[in-house]
């Protein structure tokens, strides 16, 4: 299994800045704790031990956070002097990864996926990447990934209204060693310049997570939260 994670909290969090104007996204409190807790509590309790914190807007705050609070962990900080796109984080990050496969996802954003699927569909199959996928219903936020029988992914589907579909939930596994080897610029996006670009020239797989999911992006899911969240 996986168990060490790159978490991506560089962001400036533009859409979030009425609601928490001098925070990065993922130390916004919510229901009395930064929600960047909830995330490293998910991934603690399912066994990762291990953490990359991917940083550049008020790293200082994240740094002095994890320190405090997690003072026995093995962290780890990339810190992006420019901003470098998802791609570029995750590249400058992933040259600090100990294993070779390593979870990817977004310090704003939880989706309580099971740690031991994703990692035994992408340990199976060998893969470059392999994509948290969360089924959704009625929605124009987000784009849609459809799959082939074996769970390669056979698309990526542009943002609009679908009535149902699965969308990237932005949890990935992926190959480290692989990945740090692809002719891939300095800045870029991970989604669009890696993802939809090589999915059907590498082994890029997608699995089905009907999980709880939540996205604090937007003041609106930010409030939802802070309900949602109680229960931890």
């Amino acid at each position: 299994m996986i168990k060490e994670a790159i978490i991506l909290a560089g962001g400036l969090g533009t859409r979030l800045r009425s609601a928490v104007p001098d925070l990065p996204k993922c130390m916004a409190p919510v229901a009395g704790k930064p929600f960047l807790f909830y995330v490293i509590d998910h991934l603690q309790k399912q066994g990762v031990d291990k953490f990359i914190f991917s940083l550049g807007y008020k790293s200082e705050v994240i740094i002095e956070y994890t320190k405090t609070q997690y003072p026995k962990t093995n962290i780890q900080y990339s810190i992006e002097e420019d901003p470098l796109g998802t791609g570029g984080a995750i590249k400058l990050a992933a040259s600090k990864a100990i294993e070779k496969n390593v979870l990817v996802l977004n310090g704003d954003t939880l989706f309580s996926v099971d740690i031991k699927a994703i990692s035994a569909l992408h340990e199976t199959k060998d893969a470059n990447c392999t994509l948290a996928l969360k089924p959704m219903q009625n929605f124009e936020r987000y784009g849609v990934v459809e799959l082939n029988s074996d769970s390669s992914v056979a698309s990526f589907k542009e943002k609009q209204f679908y009535k149902e579909g699965l969308i990237n939930g932005g949890v990935y596994a992926l190959n480290a060693e692989k990945f740090l080897k692809e002719a891939l610029p300095e800045k870029f996006s991970f989604e669009k310049d890696y993802l939809e670009q090589y999915y059907d020239k590498r082994k890029i797989y997608g699995i089905v997570q009907d999980e709880y999911f939540i996205d604090i992006g937007i003041p609106e899911d930010y409030d939802r939260a802070q309900t949602d969240l109680k229960i931890f």
